[in-house]
């Protein structure tokens, strides 16, 4: 809808015209800007959940400053073999291994000056898109409710209630269980930024010493799994989880291992960078 009241159509009206487009929502359009983008050939940013501690803080950085220490680390961390994430709820302990096959990491730093091309703003991760994944992890719900994913072959299997509402996890399941690739495992990011907590995971997911995994669409991040790969198009969407003392209290998440050229390194030990990890920043 135009500032006139005139509603015009995103594909026919606004994307073929410019050349620059920035997209302020409720919700992220990363993965739908990211395709029309390659289409149409423009540059532009998401930039979804604003509010003034993001504008003070994840948007008034030195984005040179956030690229250069995005690929320090994502050169420490590139070619991994795979991830593990311990994670303790309940007191129980669990485990989540991310097979990444040597792959190249990527980096969200900001910065668009090539070709067609969209930023994540506040940007600043290093992620991978898994080749399979297995084992365990924790997921806390908008509603409060935490449930166990149980993970193989790169999916979500099986949802086990831990605490909270049982009818949470049964629509879980059932969505999952009719429509098999939105339980599919499609990033693993890490933040890489030193930034205050804006209560909106668009820059907390970016904090230094926090992770996320998502689940469901993973084309735009270079992954397979495109929209028609789902049963219902309209579940072709990509749902960051992230795990950080703010967001994630009742869940520890004592040490996140990467296995790489033969060597085991500890990245992360109760949401604060190893020595391993920080010293690719020095």
């Amino acid at each position: 809808m135009t500032p006139q009241g005139n509603e015009v159509s995103l594909e026919k009206d606004i994307y073929p015209n410019y050349d620059l487009i920035l997209c302020i929502s409720t919700y992220s359009a990363t993965a739908p800007l990211t395709a029309f983008a390659k289409k149409y050939r423009f540059r532009g940013a998401t930039l979804h959940g604003l509010n003034r501690i993001i504008l003070e803080s994840g948007l008034a950085v030195d984005y040179e400053t956030v690229s250069r220490n995005a690929e320090k680390l994502r050169l420490g961390m590139t070619n991994a073999d795979w991830i593990e994430i311990d994670f303790v709820v309940n007191r129980s302990r669990h485990t989540l291994r991310l097979e990444l096959a040597g792959q190249e990491a990527q980096k969200s730093h900001g910065l668009c000056r090539g070709g067609p091309d969209i930023a994540n703003l506040p940007a600043g991760e290093i992620y991978y898109v898994p080749t399979g994944a297995s084992g365990a992890f924790p997921l806390k719900y908008e509603d409060g409710t935490i449930g166990l994913m149980k993970v193989n072959a790169g999916r979500i299997l099986e949802a086990q209630l831990l605490r909270g509402n049982q009818k949470t996890i049964d629509q879980y399941r059932e969505k999952f269980q009719s429509d098999p690739v939105t339980g599919e495992l499609g990033e693993l990011g890490f933040g890489t930024q030193l930034l205050p907590v804006s209560g909106r995971d668009i820059q907390d997911e970016k904090i230094l010493g926090t992770l996320h995994v998502a689940t469901g669409r993973s084309d735009h991040l270079g992954g397979h799994l495109t929209p028609d790969r789902f049963a219902d198009k309209r579940n072709a969407t990509h749902d960051d989880i992230l795990f950080a003392p703010h967001k994630t209290p009742e869940i520890d998440v004592p040490q996140v291992r990467m296995h790489r050229y033969g060597k085991t390194e500890i990245l992360i030990e109760n949401f604060k960078p190893a020595p391993y990890m920080a010293g690719l920043l020095s």
